[in-house]
């Protein structure tokens, strides 16, 4: 992280806007003091399909087998008291 007074930034702004576009973050100090920074800018937020596939072209993740056995099955639909009360009961046997 770099630290730079604000006349410093002013004079030399389009140094310092270079180095926080390769991800660097620049404290402005008023008489010494931190008064503020700049930051890159986060990009932008990706689907989690679009990272899985991402993931994927780098060999990160392999892509799910489509076939019968890796479909899973609907929930059993449970009334909101039992599941409670099963939690509770597996809770007191632990």
């Amino acid at each position: 992280m770099t630290t730079v007074g604000i006349r410093e930034a002013k004079m030399h702004l389009s140094k310092y806007l270079k180095m926080v576009r390769q991800g660097q973050e620049v404290t402005l100090t008023d008489r010494g003091r931190p008064v503020g920074k700049i930051v890159p800018v986060p990009a932008v937020e990706l689907s989690l399909g679009e990272r899985i596939r991402r993931l994927e072209e780098k060999g990160v993740l392999a892509p799910a087998l489509q076939d019968e056995k890796s479909v899973l099955s609907s929930p059993v639909p449970v009334p909101r008291e039992a599941a409670q009360r099963y939690l509770q009961e597996d809770r007191n046997d632990a």
